[in-house]
């Protein structure tokens, strides 16, 4: 079996993410964590200078400007770290574990507890693309393709579907009837089409329409 085998997404408001290293900062790891919903995220680095400024002055992140400590994981939830040197990496592994957070050491699959895929994030929607360690480079290439597949339109799509979801719900509450009826409701293709047209709230107005069918009205 392949290794990473199993996808989650978490959910990270509110709980603490360490990045320690240099690499992860260069490879906008933490960029991406804040963007996945991070509010909580301490970076231990000591450069580079430029970079580390630049987080600095954002809201949901603290700097420190030194070496890691094994108390800097106390309380973490996700780490993601890298070191030159493979003591240190087995040491921040370690750390990390004995206190209960998913680790992930860049380039140094065992002491990994998680990967990260390539991933396309248009609004609420996320797709991310893993192949078990074998291929970053297929993984690029993937993503690369989803992107033109999935346009910047998606995002308002996935606010329309959220707003019509939460707007009938009440009147489908048994599930499986509300999952066969959006089954039916949804064409994909229509909706993205719909809005790259400027034309969301037909598209709000038919998905509506679709789901309450033969339903009483309230």
């Amino acid at each position: 079996m392949a290794p990473f085998g199993y996808p989650v997404m978490f959910e990270l408001s509110g709980r603490r993410v360490v990045v320690i290293g240099s690499l992860p900062i260069c490879e906008a790891k933490v960029e991406g964590l804040l963007a996945g919903g991070a509010t909580d995220v301490l970076v231990v680095a000591t450069g580079p200078s430029a970079r580390l400024d630049e987080l600095e002055a954002l809201a949901e992140v603290r700097v420190e400007r030194r070496s890691w400590r094994p108390d800097d994981l106390d309380g973490a939830a996700l780490v993601i770290a890298h070191h030159p040197d493979a003591q240190e990496r087995d040491a921040i592994a370690r750390a990390a574990r004995t206190r209960g957070a998913f680790v992930n050491v860049v380039d140094d699959a065992p002491n990994c507890d998680w990967a990260m895929p390539s991933t396309v994030r248009r609004g609420d929607l996320l797709l991310a693309i893993g192949t078990g360690g074998a291929s970053p480079a297929l993984s690029k290439q993937l993503r690369r393709r989803l992107e033109s597949e999935f346009g910047p339109e998606w995002a308002e799509v996935l606010r329309v579907l959220r707003e019509v979801r939460e707007t009938t719900m009440s009147a489908l509450p048994d599930f499986a009837e509300r999952a066969r009826r959006w089954g039916e409701a949804l064409d994909p293709d229509e909706a993205a089409a719909l809005v790259r047209e400027g034309r969301a709230n037909e598209l709000r107005a038919r998905l509506t329409a679709r789901l309450l069918e033969g339903v009483p009205a309230a």
